[in-house]
């Protein structure tokens, strides 16, 4: 395969994989009906170059020039209040979502409680409560990441942060679904190492949990297998040289995959890592390399068959023993921290973690079902 990947899809939805294919974007979004969009991204992207570029190829086609990006890495209901007064204020019709995770989710948000009364807590992902939500007004999205992680670009959810009780929230309806997805391989290069290597390990957590989900979704199982197997081929090449465009379109693909399979279920290493990203601010994806390899060890005895013709596939021998061998490789050749405590926390808050581990939705679609004591005791084992 050249360096040169390029692909038109529409699963989920339709996904415009490319180098250059930046240079779509107010064709994109005129596709979508859209004649002013608000570009949503976070603090740090804000005043970058890829940031401008977007803007002024918005602007060249006349679709003005907006931009919101008073977004913090976990974002929250305050972030996302002012961004839904930003996009009525300056009579917006849509959202161009740009960034990484968090300019992503908070970007979707906006688009969606763009068009509601409700306050954002009455659309967690919790049975039916997206019914709730009133369908006029809600604005068209298109998405644009800027790296290779949450595959929130392709997700109908988006993760919000309460900001009194830091905890964080699933927000979910179907309308979340960008319209159109335009994910340009030359908009990740910019990446540092640490940050190519925390999201593509998010990419991987999404799709080993996934595939380990005991949930029956054969058609996400697929795709997190082969998920796994682009990371397997195309991170470390991603990492050690961040201007290789075919690795970076690979992961760019990996991670839409993690998140189009994650409808199968997630499990404990998201139950752990996003409590403790909300009461420590980790990085959500290094955090779930981090607790990986205890996570496996915890849920061994009821996805060893399973892992092992994961191997097969993956060309590792040894089975399940052999996989956690290359789970445990790949993290030391990405410089991600071998435990909780070289990450800098401390165990003094398990009782409190735990509380919230067996609460989190991802904890219902671990294949070992999550009790507070087996709970403290994986977490004593990531320290």
């Amino acid at each position: 395969m050249s360096s040169n990947i390029t692909a038109n899809w529409s699963y989920p939805t339709s996904v415009k994989l490319g180098r250059g294919r930046i240079k779509e974007l107010a064709d994109a979004c005129k596709s979508l009906g859209i004649r002013k969009p608000l570009l949503v991204t976070d603090r740090g992207l804000a005043s970058m170059a890829i940031t401008k570029n977007a803007l002024d190829i918005l602007e060249d086609a006349g679709l003005g020039r907006a931009i919101f990006a008073d977004v913090d890495p976990n974002p929250n209901e305050k972030n996302l209040e002012a961004g839904v007064r930003a996009f009525k204020d300056g009579g917006h019709d849509g959202v161009v979502a740009f960034g990484g995770g968090s300019g992503l989710d908070l970007g979707k948000c906006v688009a969606f409680m763009a068009g509601q009364t409700r306050p954002v807590w009455d659309f967690e992902d919790i049975g039916d409560w997206w019914t709730r939500a009133s369908l006029e007004g809600i604005a068209p999205i298109v998405a644009v990441p800027t790296t290779a992680g949450t595959g929130s670009e392709v997700g109908r959810a988006s993760v919000i942060t309460n900001s009194e009780t830091h905890v964080k929230k699933i927000i979910f309806h179907p309308k979340f679904l960008p319209g159109v997805v335009i994910s340009d391989p030359e908009l990740t290069v910019g990446m540092p190492k640490i940050i190519t290597a925390g999201t593509g390990m998010d990419a991987f957590a999404h799709c080993l949990e996934a595939y380990s989900s005991p949930f029956y979704h054969p058609m996400s199982a697929g795709i997190a297998l082969e998920g796994m197997r682009l990371v397997k081929e195309f991170l470390p090449r991603a990492y050690r040289e961040g201007t290789d465009l075919e690795a970076r379109a690979n992961m760019m693909a990996a991670a839409a995959m993690g998140a189009v399979a994650f409808q199968k279920g997630l499990g404990a290493i998201h139950a752990l890592s996003h409590p403790i990203g909300a009461v420590y601010n980790t990085h959500h994806g290094m955090t779930n390399a981090v607790v990986m390899p205890a996570v496996l060890r915890f849920n061994r005895a009821a996805i060893e068959e399973k892992i092992g013709r994961a191997a097969a596939y993956l060309s590792i021998s040894g089975g399940f023993d052999g996989f956690y061998d290359y789970v445990l490789k790949l993290r030391s050749d990405l410089g991600v921290p071998e435990t909780l405590t070289a990450m800098g926390i401390a165990p003094d808050r398990i009782d409190e973690l735990s509380a919230m581990a067996i609460e989190d939705p991802s904890a219902g679609g671990n294949p070992v079902a999550m009790t507070l004591e087996n709970t403290k005791a994986l977490f004593r084992d990531c320290f």
